[in-house]
Order: structure tokens, then C-alpha cells, then sequence
């Protein structure tokens, strides 16, 4: 990643202009190209200078945030062990591929019916309850002791699988999908396919459901499945500190960010039972780079996942056939027939779900930055939870007591029917929209017969989920944001079907308020995220309904495009409030006319063919540089004027430390040496300040040569190539570093990510 301070070797007599020229040169325009000609040292005197440091400009809060090795180190060891691979060890290898991808199915398939069950059977248990709560009280007039029950039931559970997230894993917050996008954009977003991470996030997701939160289980789901396919493709685990000595060939994070493509794609087929709709989910949200074999082996997991969660819940709801095909069950949708004069209706839909999607990004996005500043302490993200949770009991219980919509109970479709203040034989239709989770309030919403709900109800429900869940994306728990934008979605597309109604009673004979509902929920979906052939496709499976793929296509693109009008998807606006350096489809435009001269970050810190251990643990404690160009002398003997011939990595450093491979040791370790010395670190590669190297190497005496360990074809530009092509570069190969020469081959800068950024 793009360095925070800058290393140049510098004779100690010239050491204090050096510094003021530095001074001189961060205050100088970073798009401003400047000769510099830095005062080399002599060899004889180098050990004994102290390198000057020359600090960066670039924001430190993108310093947690470094850059995936997508690109392969070819070095010597590397090649070594490729001309070892025999036929059979290829064909062993490719098969252990579609074995990963197998247990990446079923793995999270597994993971997603244990959530469900238990979301299902402890909310079963809790609006039981409620029901007889309110049923007890409701004839002595006094309903506080049900809001009290309420609010306990919600708040306990919320305050559990707050204090797992604020105190043990913070990255487990929310759905998780924008982290997991960052990471197969290539950024290496710190603890994101850890076990504690999947821990946090089940438990999160179940307590946070279950006590009432204004969301969903299907986002997280997503990455959960990245979670385990990152762990199940390394055959060990560091949290636990076991290796099973399997898979060693995997190890790196080229093959391991195929496998977590994989399983964001089974956490989309199990959450919603679609594994087509996986696939192109991470085609357009997450994955960066594809080919055709990977494309294969993803489809497969998610059919696995898919075919793995219907067979278990099937069984579980005592289901004849195989029906229940994820979490998110819409049911059976009867054929949705439409008139082809309903496709401008459906566009108008689709407008107001964009704007509303804009307008819900917006205030999520202005409420989460001032979270960012003004609740920082865990315990009050903790209480800032427990918080919401109580207001949602509040709105909850104030819409149910006041809204007296009574219906029929032969037209209930909910468990756990509340009569309140109804007559015998009736439910409360507005109680009935909350005593029961969001997924089966949206399904209820997709399949209730016409009339169910008044105007004044949905209305008024609206009103309040729609700032409620606003409120609670972003809160200190494992939520996702699907259900609660279908939920808004279904409820407004319903209202649309009953105005419609009114106002052209001749149009009953085609407006059905379960085909508006739907139309609705995937106008606000797509105007919150800004998906729409992923989309598609997933309605499309979940609902069973070909023919109906049209009007659900419009809604979405007209969604879409009136959204982007005002702002950006809820992902991406995620990722960009939070200065996470990922690269976007297409450069900024503000780049278009710069040369790799006016973005580069320079003076870089090289390293010679043979370096001396001192000087690499100098630069190791005093940089925050990942990669380090390797040169041969320059004309004057320093290392910046040097000739371009490899890179070696700071992971590459501290193991070769580490392992202590020295020149003046290589009898011992040369002829045994391999690539698997550097595998069975990764990823969790060593900290240069746990290097324990004693005073007698540090004495000049010692040093590493870097032929064996470099990669000696680096990618590389000259200082006048544009911006755009370098971007192109950067996207399409995934790389993390690369150097700018002269038209000599000699060093001039280094480019990283961070560097196409304009906010950092």
C-alpha cells in the first residue's frame, strides 16, 4: 500500500538540507512534478548512517486498509515449485477446488438453517407470549404490562448481540457486504474472514432478529459465506493455532479470493434460494475479476448451498416436496398476469422507489458520519441499540393500540393473531403486521387477499418503518438491510394498489395488491442498493414468475436511474464515508489528464540485490511500505538512482528474518528452502517488532540476498504514461504496486491504489 513515510538513504553531513528540502516538498502541490537529485552515500559509509524520513501527506485513517496480493510473486521459488507439478498433482489440485466449493455449500447452508431455526422458534416463543399478554390484559384496560414485556423481549437480546459486536468483533456490524465487495476489490479489510467474525455475525444476526430490529438475516448471510470459504480454502485455522498440513497450494490471495467469490455466492443462494441470482450478485456487486472456471465452480456452490438448505428446512417444516428453497420464502405466487398500460404504472414505481431509496441512503449516510463522531465509546453503541430497540416496541405497541383495523380471522395468514379491541372471531390487522419477524410481515404483504389492511394502517406503518429502519442500519449489531427495504417496498406498493382502486373502481379487475406489493418492494430495494440483473434474476427465482420478468426489470432500471440521479447505492456510499480505498469501474475525472509523474508517490525506498539485515529492519520498523523495489547501484552508488530489477514484499522480509536465510548461512538453508516456508505463514504473516534478531546479525555481518525471494519481473510504467491507462492497469490485473522508471529503467516513483483516490 502507498507508504506513510518515505525512506531515502542520505550521507549524515547532508542529512539537515535533506530534511528541509523535504519540508520544502510536502508543501509543495502534489501534482506539481519536481527533479529531485538526492545526495547519494558511499558504500563504506553506508552501515553507519541513519536513514532520514520524509513524512507523507496521506490521511491516516485509510491506514488500516492495505492492498490484497492478487498479482503472483514468480520468484525463484515460486518457479522451483512449479516445474514439481506433475499431471496428476494438476488434475489433484483442480479437483480439490470443486471439493472446497462443495463444502462451501453445504457448509453455509448449514449455517443459514441454524439461524433460521432458531430465529423461528424463539420468535415463535416470544409473540406467543405478547398474544397472551395482551389477550390477559386487554379486558382490565391495562396494556402497559405488555409494552413492558415488549420492550424487555426486545431489549435483552439486542443488548447481547450489541456487546458481541461493539466488544469482541466490530467488523461483524451490519451486513457485512460492503466489506466483503472491498475485499474482492482487493483491499484487505482487517478481520474480515475471520472465525470470531462468523461467531459474532450468527449470534448477532439471531439476537438481533429476535429482538425486533428493523431488519433482516439474508445480507449477513453473504458474509457468512465468504467467511467460511476463506477458511475452509486454507486448510488451517489461526485463530484456533491449527494447520492440518492440507491445501498448502491455496494459500495466497489470488486462490483464496476465488474461493470467497464462491461463497458470497452460496450465502446469496441460500439466503434467498437463488443461485443464478448468486452468481450475478457477485458479478455486479462484489467480484472484480472472473473467468470462465471460476464462474463453474461458484455456480455450483450455490446450487449445493441452495439444494442443502431446501432439503434441511423442508424437513424441518414437515414439508411433503422440497419447497423451502431459502431463507427469505415468498411463497407460493399464483401466476402474475399484467396489461401492458400497467408498464407505466410500474415505471412510476419505479421513480418513487429511486427517490426514496435516494433519500433513505442520504439520511443513513448523514446519520452514520454523525455516529461516527458522537458515539464512540462501546458501551454507548451498546446502549444507542438497546435504544432503538425499545422504540421500535414503542411505535409498535402506539400503532397497534390506536389503529383499530379489525379482519375476519378466516383471512389471517399470521400465527399469532391478536384480537385487541376487535370483535369475537376478528384479528388486528395493524397488531398483525409486528407480532411476527419482518420476513413473514413482507411475505404476509406479497399474499394477503385484497382488503386485509386499510389505508390508514399501511400508511401509517410506512411512515414508521421507513425512518425506523433508516435509524437502525448502522447500529452497533449484525443486520441487514434486504428485508426491512422490501418490507417499506411492499407495504407503499400495496397502498399504491388500494388508491389505484379508488380512484378507477373498474381497474379491480387487474390491480392485484399482492403483484403492486411486489412491484413495490423491488422499486425500494433497487432504489437502496441500485442493483438490477442480479436483482432481477433473484425475484425472478424466488417468485417462480417468468412471465413476469419484465415489469420486475423496468421497475428496477427506472429505480436505478432515478436513484443515481441524486446519489449513490447504499454499498458504495458505505465504502466511500468510510475512506475505504476501492477502486471504482472507471477513474475519477479529475484524473484523466495526469501522467504517472503527477500521481506517484516518491522518494521510494528501495533495496539493493544484497542488503544488510540492519538497514532491512530499519526500514521495516520505520515505513508502513509493503513492497520494495529492488535495484542494482546507481552511477553515483546510491539506491535511488538504481536500475529497476525486481520486488520484494514486507511479508517476504519479515520471513526471510524470521527464518534467518543469510547469505553467510545459505549452506545450511539454500538447498532446502521452499515456497512453503512463506505459505505456512500466511496470512497472518509476522510483526517486525516479534522479529527477535540479536545484536551480533544486526552488526553488519549479515545480510540477505534477494534473487531467490523477489519477484524479478515487477510491472512497471514509464513517468509519462496517462492515468487512465495505469488505472486500467491497476483493474484489470489487480495489482497492488506499480513502480514508475525512467526511460533508463530507473526508479522514479511507485503508484499504489490509494494514489487514484482523490481523498486520500
Amino acid at each position: 500500500m502507498s507508504p506513510g513515510v518515505r525512506l531515502i538513504d542520505v550521507d549524515s553531513s547532508d542529512e539537515e538540507n535533506l530534511l528541509e528540502e523535504g519540508v520544502r516538498n510536502r508543501r509543495s502541490p502534489r501534482n506539481e512534478p519536481t527533479d529531485f537529485n538526492i545526495p547519494a552515500t558511499n558504500d563504506d559509509d553506508d552501515d553507519d548512517v541513519d536513514p532520514a524520513f520524509n513524512l507523507n501527506r496521506r490521511s491516516k485513517e485509510a491506514s488500516q486498509y492495505e492492498s490484497l496480493d492478487y498479482d503472483v510473486c514468480e520468484n525463484v521459488l515460486w518457479r522451483r515449485d512449479q516445474t514439481k507439478i506433475k499431471p496428476k498433482f494438476t488434475v489433484r489440485k483442480d479437483f480439490s477446488r470443486w471439493v472446497i466449493s462443495l463444502q462451501i455449500g453445504v457448509c453455509t447452508a448449514l449455517v443459514a438453517c441454524c439461524i433460521n431455526i432458531v430465529i423461528e422458534e424463539v420468535s415463535r416463543l416470544k409473540y406467543g407470549f405478547l398474544k397472551r399478554q395482551v389477550d390477559a390484559n386487554v379486558l382490565h384496560g391495562d396494556l402497559s404490562i405488555p409494552y413492558l414485556y415488549w420492550s424487555l423481549l426486545n431489549l435483552v437480546p439486542v443488548v447481547i448481540g450489541a456487546t458481541l459486536v461493539a466488544y469482541v468483533e466490530p467488523v461483524a456490524a451490519g451486513s457485512g457486504i460492503p466489506q466483503v465487495k472491498c475485499y474482492l476489490n482487493g483491499v484487505k479489510v482487517p478481520r474480515i474472514v475471520r472465525i470470531k467474525t462468523l461467531a459474532v455475525k450468527a449470534v448477532g444476526v439471531a439476537t438481533s432478529v429476535i429482538g425486533g430490529l428493523a431488519g433482516g438475516k439474508e445480507g449477513p448471510m453473504i458474509h457468512s459465506g465468504a467467511v467460511i470459504a476463506a477458511g475452509i480454502s486454507q486448510g488451517k485455522s489461526t485463530t484456533f493455532r491449527r494447520d492440518l498440513k492440507i491445501l498448502q497450494h491455496f494459500r495466497d490471495d489470488h486462490e483464496k479470493r476465488d474461493f470467497v467469490v464462491g461463497g458470497a455466492a452460496a450465502g446469496v443462494a441460500a439466503a434467498f434460494g437463488a443461485p443464478i441470482g448468486g452468481i450475478l450478485f457477485s458479478l455486479e456487486e462484489a467480484a472484480s475479476f472472473w473467468n470462465q472456471s471460476l464462474i463453474w465452480r461458484t455456480f455450483f456452490a450455490s446450487i449445493i448451498s441452495s439444494f442443502t438448505l431446501n432439503i434441511i428446512l423442508s424437513a424441518y417444516h414437515g414439508l411433503s416436496s422440497f419447497r423451502y428453497r431459502g431463507l427469505f420464502n415468498l411463497g407460493e405466487f399464483a401466476p402474475l398476469p399484467f396489461e401492458y398500460y400497467e408498464l407505466p404504472i410500474f415505471m412510476l414505481m419505479g421513480v418513487i422507489g429511486g427517490c426514496t431509496g435516494a433519500l433513505w441512503n442520504a439520511l443513513n449516510s448523514r446519520l452514520n458520519m454523525f455516529r461516527a463522531h458522537a458515539i464512540r465509546q462501546r458501551w454507548a453503541k451498546v446502549l444507542e441499540a438497546a435504544f432503538v430497540a425499545v422504540l421500535g416496541a414503542t411505535f409498535a405497541c402506539l400503532m397497534a393500540y390506536t389503529i383499530n383495523d379489525c379482519r375476519p380471522l378466516g383471512n389471517d395468514p399470521t400465527e399469532q393473531p391478536v384480537q385487541l379491541f376487535c370483535q369475537d372471531n376478528e384479528y388486528n390487522a395493524a397488531a398483525a403486521l409486528w407480532f411476527q419477524t419482518p420476513e413473514a410481515t413482507v411475505k404476509a404483504l406479497f399474499h394477503d387477499p385484497p382488503g386485509s389492511h386499510k389505508i390508514l394502517t399501511l400508511a401509517t406503518f410506512v411512515l414508521i418503518y421507513y425512518p425506523l429502519s433508516c435509524v437502525t442500519y448502522g447500529l452497533s449489531v449484525s443486520l441487514g438491510i434486504f428485508i426491512p427495504t422490501l418490507l417499506i417496498g411492499a407495504a407503499w406498493g400495496r397502498l399504491i394498489a388500494s388508491f389505484t382502486v379508488l380512484a378507477f373502481p373498474t381497474s379491480i379487475a387487474f390491480v392485484s395488491p399482492g403483484k403492486y406489493a411486489l412491484i413495490g418492494a423491488a422499486a425500494q430495494l433497487g432504489g437502496v442498493v441500485r442493483m438490477t440483473l442480479s436483482l432481477s434474476v433473484i425475484l425472478l427465482e424466488t417468485t417462480g414468475n417468468i412471465g413476469f420478468i419484465l415489469p420486475i426489470i423496468l421497475t428496477l432500471m427506472t429505480a436505478k436511474w432515478s436513484g443515481d440521479y441524486f446519489n449513490e447505492g447504499i454499498y458504495d456510499t458505505q465504502i466511500r464515508t468510510s475512506r475505504v480505498p476501492m477502486l471504482p469501474w472507471h477513474v475519477e475525472p479529475e484524473y484523466q489528464n495526469l501522467s504517472a509523474r503527477h500521481i506517484m508517490a516518491r522518494p521510494v525506498v528501495c533495496v539493493r540485490t544484497e542488503e544488510k539485515v540492519q538497514y532491512l529492519l530499519d526500514i521495516l520498523k520505520n515505513t508502513t511500505h509493503n513492497g520494495f523495489p529492488v535495484v542494482e547501484d546507481g552511477d553515483d552508488g546510491s539506491r535511488v538512482n538504481g536500475r529497476l530489477i525486481g520486488l520484494i514484499l514486507r511479508s517476504q522480509l519479515v520471513v526471510i528474518l524470521k527464518r534467518s536465510f543469510y547469505v553467510e548461512s545459505s549452506r545450511f538453508w539454500e538447498s532446502t528452502v521452499s515456497i512453503e516456508a512463506f505459505r505456512d505463514e500466511y496470512p497472518r504473516y509476522p510483526a517486525v517488532e516479534d522479529l527477535h534478531v540479536n545484536e551480533y546479525k544486526r552488526s553488519g555481518s549479515f545480510s540477505v540476498n534477494m534473487n531467490m525471494f523477489m519477484n524479478p519481473s515487477p510491472y512497471s510504467v514509464e513517468e509519462g504514461t496517462s492515468v487512465p491507462r495505469i488505472f486500467q492497469l491497476f483493474r484489470a490485473l489487480g495489482l497492488r504496486h506499480l513502480v514508475v522508471v525512467s526511460s533508463e529503467n530507473r526508479v522514479r516513483g511507485i503508484i499504489t491504489r490509494k494514489d487514484f483516490l482523490k481523498h486520500h
